[in-house]
């Protein structure tokens, strides 16, 4: 089963390299659209930089972000990280200077939406397969544990100032406002293809082992949350549940923590349409 479940994600890994590199090339770059994070980053460059290849500019741009993951992450982090990016450049490369695949469509609007689509599945199947993009998601994960703010406002923040970036250096605002349709329709994908379409989901948590569980909850899902005393339906034993609301982005993270804990723990993820009150923004 381990190597079962390790091969699924290596094959999510390498689709989701794929889905990115098809989509910078067949959408984005011939059509002068850019998205969020290092891709994005990389595609400014290449403009700016022709002479160097996107996949070799994806690959220098990712070196400093893997770094910081080193540190702050560890090695098994760093490795799976490398793995996705080092595929990402390698097949971008492939398609547009070996197999010099041309732009599959002149359309803006077109090429924004079907770029985005394409970079979402991409970071989604790379999210699912238990690896990362790198990039700017590092710094907003770090960023996120050393302050208040959290990783979704610092990407959000980085991604306005790439699409700022971008008016400089295509001098078309046009084109910045279609890179923010492709930069937003990216986001809904990967909510949608991790566990659905909101940005939050509440999750119930029933376990025998809830102080273990709040503990590494607090360190490593950096979310607050209630417990929830509660009887049995059918035997009335004592029951305690874990309440939180958390962002989608650490959905994935919150299943690997809660199987390795308490695998007899049952796990409720629900729709958050909307927050309010104290604590919300």
């Amino acid at each position: 089963m381990d190597r079962y479940t390790h091969l699924i994600q290596t094959v999510f890994v390498l689709l989701g390299a794929l889905s990115l590199a098809f989509g910078a090339v067949g959408f984005l770059s011939p059509n002068e659209i850019i998205t969020g994070g290092g891709i994005g980053i990389s595609l400014l460059l290449h403009m700016l930089f022709p002479s160097l290849t996107l996949g070799t500019l994806i690959a220098l741009v990712s070196i400093p972000f893997i770094v910081l993951g080193y540190f702050y992450f560890g090695k098994y982090y760093t490795l799976k990280t490398f793995i996705a990016i080092a595929l990402t450049s390698l097949f971008t490369d492939l398609f547009r200077e070996v197999l010099l695949l041309p732009a599959l469509t002149h359309d803006t609007l077109l090429s924004a939406i079907f770029g985005g689509i394409f970079i979402g599945l991409g970071v989604g199947l790379i999210i699912k397969g238990r690896s990362s993009t790198g990039s700017t998601s590092v710094v907003g994960e770090i960023v996120a544990m050393k302050s208040r703010y959290k990783t979704g406002e610092v990407l959000l923040l980085i991604d306005a100032m790439i699409m700022g970036a971008s008016l400089f250096v295509y001098d078309r605002i046009d084109q910045s406002l279609y890179s923010m349709v492709s930069v937003y329709i990216t986001s809904k994908v990967v909510d949608m293809l991790l566990t659905g379409r909101s940005s939050r989901k509440l999750v119930n948590i029933v376990s025998d082992n809830t102080e273990q569980l709040t503990d590494q909850i607090r360190e490593l899902i950096e979310e607050h949350g209630t417990i929830v005393s509660g009887i049995g339906l059918h035997k009335g034993q004592q029951k305690r549940i874990i309440f939180l609301a958390v962002d989608v982005s650490r959905i994935e993270a919150l299943k690997r923590l809660i199987q390795k804990s308490d695998p007899e723990a049952l796990l409720i993820i629900a729709e958050a349409s909307e927050f309010q009150g104290r604590g919300w923004k």
